[in-house]
């Protein structure tokens, strides 16, 4: 009996479909740097040479790890997309870099284009909201390596600097101070021992007094973007360093950008941790250090800076919207 690829698990009109219902999704991100449109081989984007001297070119490929695990339980698909730009835009703005394209790759075990649209919105919101074109990606069909229902996720950033503005934490010295900018909650990092700790108990639709949403929802919370606070911040002082809190909490990526001989002093008492990770904490018996080195524990970015521009610096995020505190000082 003949056998054909979609008795095989792979639907290539599904393929086709999907692409049809992404194009507009694609196309409201591009700017005038896209020289091309989706479908082609390879997507191509223009450096302006007017506007950088001297560009070096910062990327980052990220995924949004098992959080993807709590979309599959709530049937939700709208916010991963948006969690992964934002991740990724983070981790080359604290270069200093300006995101210029995103480009993602999708595996399901079972293509549904519905489904796949919503993660493209997504996406594309978080494109536009950090002026990032998304200018072209991968869907992949793979029956046999993923259930059918579920799927994985991941998207590389490309961003420019100009070479003599690369912050890497190389003018970091004792005595500096650091602000910590508040996250939205666990962000991207931490959801397998957070599942592992709550689901064993718990429903994602379960609600909580010191929650405001359901777990689940909670635990959807999207992956902040401080693509502007760190904008406002670098244009207008000497930033000796930034730090975005992924996994390995706040010491393991502050460490990163700190020299030699100098050391991170958290005052781990000058923030009120969100409930979230309280729930975490007390359901799953997780002592502090545990929590420390998973989770970042409600802040998910770190300004490094001379004291003597703290004032400054907070009143800065806070016309941008945002809110910062001292946390600790470099020893």
């Amino acid at each position: 009996m003949a056998v054909n690829y979609k008795d095989a698990g792979v639907n290539i009109e599904a393929g086709e479909k999907t692409v049809d219902k992404i194009k507009g999704y694609a196309k409201s991100t591009f700017n005038e740097n896209v020289l091309s449109g989706i479908g082609h081989f390879g997507a191509f984007y223009q450096i302006d040479l007017k506007r950088w001297k001297n560009p070096v070119l910062v990327s980052s490929v990220d995924g949004v790890g098992t959080k993807i695990k709590i979309a599959f339980k709530m049937n939700r698909h709208d916010t991963i997309g948006q969690d992964l730009v934002n991740h990724c835009v983070n981790d080359i703005a604290v270069c200093g870099a300006e995101p210029q394209y995103f480009m993602d790759y999708l595996a399901f075990g079972k293509l549904e284009p519905e489904k796949a649209e919503q993660i493209i919105k997504g996406f594309s919101i978080a494109c536009k909201e950090n002026g990032v074109a998304l200018i072209g990606g991968e869907t992949a069909e793979m029956p046999g390596l993923y259930a059918p229902d579920e799927y994985d996720v991941s998207g590389t950033i490309v961003g420019i600097v100009e070479k003599d503005k690369i912050i890497d934490g190389s003018k970091v010295k004792k005595g500096d101070a650091l602000i910590g900018l508040p996250s939205t909650g666990l962000h991207t990092n931490g959801y397998s021992l957070a599942r592992k700790a709550l689901f064993d108990k718990f429903k994602p639709e379960d609600k909580f007094d010191e929650l405001e949403n359901s777990l689940g929802d909670e635990l959807l919370k999207i992956h902040k973007s401080y693509l502007k606070s760190i904008n406002i911040l670098k244009e207008n002082l000497n930033v000796a360093a930034f730090s975005h809190i992924t996994g390995g909490g706040i010491i393991g990526n502050t460490k990163r950008v700190v020299p030699e001989g100098l050391s991170i002093k958290i005052d781990w008492n000058s923030w009120e941790v969100p409930p979230i990770f309280k729930l975490i904490q007390k359901t799953g018996d997780i002592d502090d250090e545990e929590m420390r080195h998973v989770f970042n524990m409600g802040i998910g970015l770190i300004a490094i800076l001379d004291k003597n521009d703290v004032d400054k610096a907070l009143d800065l995020l806070k016309s941008a919207g945002d809110y910062g505190q001292v946390i600790g000082e470099i020893v």
